[in-house]
């Protein structure tokens, strides 16, 4: 039998950020693309960080997505251990300064190692992007985006209609 290996990473500093980061898993799911979920922090474990993030495209894994909270600083670090994409989630923590602090962090990135930032506690984000940028090479995860946009523009269409349903007197269509 074939062993599996996970397209997607989807690492985070803690599980107090696991309900944000389940947003992407629950994406990914949905969009038949394999994944693993690790919870590896840049400040308590870096040895951990270092040696995960250093096999990860000797194992097949193509776009990383890591999220964060407070100082931020798992997504850089784990850039600075790989040359694969890496998507980083800013995540209001308990600690953080109204989640501005993980923006920033993950955001201001030294020249020469990049992280794609999507907004606050934004995990979907995440996963659409690592899913445009498998559909680089794979026809089949554009189409599937290509159907999931579909569904959102059905779904602002209909709220439209609820909305022309209402029969306001002074509504003007």
């Amino acid at each position: 039998m074939e062993q599996v290996h996970p397209l997607v990473s989807i690492i985070m500093g803690s599980d107090s950020d696991l309900p944000v980061m389940e947003e992407a898993a629950r994406l990914l799911e949905e969009m038949h693309v394999t994944f693993e979920i690790k919870i590896l922090s840049a400040h308590r474990t870096p040895e951990l960080v270092k040696d995960h993030v250093s096999r990860l495209k000797d194992r097949g894994v193509r776009v990383v997505i890591a999220g964060a909270g407070g100082a931020a600083h798992l997504p850089g670090v784990i850039a600075a251990y790989t040359t694969l994409p890496v998507i980083g989630v800013p995540i209001k923590a308990s600690i953080s300064i109204d989640g501005w602090d993980s923006i920033l962090s993950i955001l201001q990135m030294p020249p020469g190692i990049p992280v794609a930032t999507v907004g606050l506690n934004a995990a979907r984000n995440a996963a659409i992007l690592a899913l445009q940028i498998l559909s680089i090479t794979d026809e089949s995860y554009a189409q599937r985006l290509q159907q999931y946009r579909q569904n959102m523009k059905t779904k602002v269409v209909n709220a439209n209609q609820k909305i022309k349903d209402l029969k306001y007197k002074y509504l003007i269509d």
